[in-house]
């Protein structure tokens, strides 16, 4: 990727945090405060962390499909650099 300026990791980098579990949903928004009707598709996330002492946080957010689908390919990307090494 040319002009990437994201700081990257090497080998020699430290993980500081690990992913516990990973869970998803899909909901669609049908209405709001101001709008009657949306019909808005939305994932929902919900990321268990641990931290370098092994404290588990969770982590929630909402993506719209496009962004899910864009993270689902990048975790995909992820996993088969994984299998490389």
């Amino acid at each position: 990727m040319e002009g990437c300026s994201e700081p990257r990791l090497d080998a020699k980098s430290e993980v500081t945090n690990q992913l516990v579990d990973f869970q998803w949903k899909l909901g669609m928004a049908v209405s709001s405060d101001s709008c009657r009707s949306l019909k808005y598709p939305y994932v929902a996330v919900l990321l268990k962390v641990a931290d370098h002492s092994g404290q588990v946080k969770n982590k929630s957010f909402e993506m719209t499909i496009p962004q899910f689908q864009n993270f689902y390919r990048q975790f995909k990307e992820i996993a088969a650099v994984i299998e490389t090494v």
